[in-house]
């Protein structure tokens, strides 16, 4: 029995060291495939920064070509209007000078005529040649300008353009062993992500970030935002569908963004908010998470059409405004919230069960109005929810009092108390009621 004992003991002891060894080489082979992909991470980056430079610098020789051909033409242009511009004068004076020069000819031609000829004519052609050559005037001739009076052309090229380039072309460009942004969080909203990144380059000063989103399937990232926050929530995401996104970053006082992060993949399994359709008051975007007072005479509560905000996300609401339209008037009985279930027949959410703010900042709690009170709702407002469980007592899950701990934020300032229910609820419906046309709801 003892052997038999001992043999068992061995056996395990054996099974639980080849289980171990199982567990050990699948952690190696992870850390080997960890290491081939990063390997494979470095080899395609290098081969696409490659690519990048040797186009960028193919298209900077050709443009560089193309301006200095362009330079070049423009300064023969010049030398060619120059020339034509100061040859036109000297070749005017060359007809005239050859024009005296065949007048003088044929003068001379003229007089030599008149002086061998014969006798009887001498004197009448003598006369003649003379009135011509007073009149020709042979004592005036024309101003031809010395060398130092006409152009002289020459070109000044200025051999500090060659440092100047030098010197830039040296310095134009950088190589990154790591893009100066990565992405750090996702976390899951309704309908939405909210993406958080981080620098991680401590000599870069960032002025702004600009974050791209694509699904998975998509070939094409496009921006989604770009500004100076180091988080954004991004809406209209499918839920259970997966999303690569990236960030990058443009330094203080530059124009050029830095390198992309490593995209990463964000997704949500938390169905988006919606409002419940059909109520003539109200109109809705296509995805039906935008909500506007219309101008119907009707009035009453718009729910959600379904309890989908849960103890621990937060809920917003934001004023939203459309073109030059602005937000209704304001009315006490106006109301943005969230309740245990709807109650079709009530004109606004400052009642029983439920937990609200007015349009002036008033705060309701199961319908009475607590001495706290938020910043009015206006244009560009928003308004955000915040539940956390709290139960009294061990029975609290099984109908007795059960509380939630309520925070609502507003303009910087928040408001915080417990919200006491006879049951136990951790999914309600949100709301809004208004009494007046104009005012636009956004929620997630």
């Amino acid at each position: 029995a003892e052997a038999e004992a001992e043999a068992l003991l061995l056996l395990q002891e054996a099974q639980e060291s080849i289980e171990a060894a199982r567990s050990y080489r699948r952690e190696l082979e992870q850390r080997l495939q960890g290491l081939q992909q990063a390997r494979e991470q470095i080899r395609e980056t290098a081969t696409l920064t490659r690519e990048v430079l040797e186009q960028h610098f193919s298209d900077l020789k050709g443009t560089l070509k193309k301006l200095l051909d362009e330079r070049l033409m423009s300064l023969l242009q010049e030398v060619d209007a120059i020339e034509q511009e100061s040859i036109k004068p000297l070749d005017e004076c060359q007809k005239l000078i050859e024009h005296g020069v065949t007048t003088a000819n044929d003068l001379l031609q003229e007089g030599e005529s008149a002086v061998h000829g014969d006798v009887g004519q001498q004197n009448e052609k003598l006369c003649s040649f003379t009135k011509k050559a007073l009149h020709i005037q042979l004592d005036s001739l024309p101003e031809v300008p010395s060398l130092v009076d006409v152009p002289c052309l020459s070109a000044q090229l200025d051999d500090c353009l060659l440092t100047i380039l030098k010197n830039q072309i040296f310095r134009h460009g950088t190589v990154a062993s790591r893009p100066p942004v990565q992405l750090e969080e996702f976390v899951e909203k309704p309908g939405g992500i909210l993406v958080r990144w981080c620098k991680v380059d401590d000599d870069f000063t960032p002025q702004d970030y600009r974050l791209q989103y694509r699904k998975s399937s998509a070939s094409h990232f496009e921006d989604v935002y770009v500004g100076s926050e180091t988080e954004f929530i991004v809406l209209h995401i499918d839920p259970n569908v997966d999303y690569q996104f990236r960030v990058c970053a443009r330094g203080d006082g530059r124009q050029e963004w830095s390198p992309w992060s490593i995209p990463q993949i964000g997704r949500t399994t938390l169905v988006p908010h919606e409002w419940t359709a059909g109520l003539e008051g109200y109109s809705l975007s296509s995805r039906r998470n935008i909500a506007l007072r219309n101008d119907s005479q009707s009035c009453g509560v718009l729910y959600s059409k379904a309890p989908t905000y849960v103890c621990g996300q937060t809920l917003t609401f934001r004023q939203v405004l459309s073109g030059i339209e602005t937000v209704g008037q304001p009315d006490r009985r106006d109301s943005l919230g969230v309740c245990v279930e709807q109650q079709n027949g009530s004109d606004s959410l400052q009642r029983d069960r439920a937990v609200c703010i007015s349009t002036n900042g008033a705060v309701f709690v199961n319908g009475k109005e607590m001495t706290n009170q938020l910043p009015a709702v206006t244009s560009g407002s928003t308004v955000t929810f915040d539940m956390e469980v709290v139960q009294l007592g061990p029975s609290s899950s099984e109908g007795g009092n059960f509380k939630l701990r309520v925070t609502i934020s507003s303009n910087n300032r928040e408001v915080v108390f417990d919200w006491v229910l006879d049951q136990c609820c951790v999914s309600l419906y949100f709301g809004c009621s208004f009494s007046y046309p104009g005012w636009k709801v956004l929620v997630f």
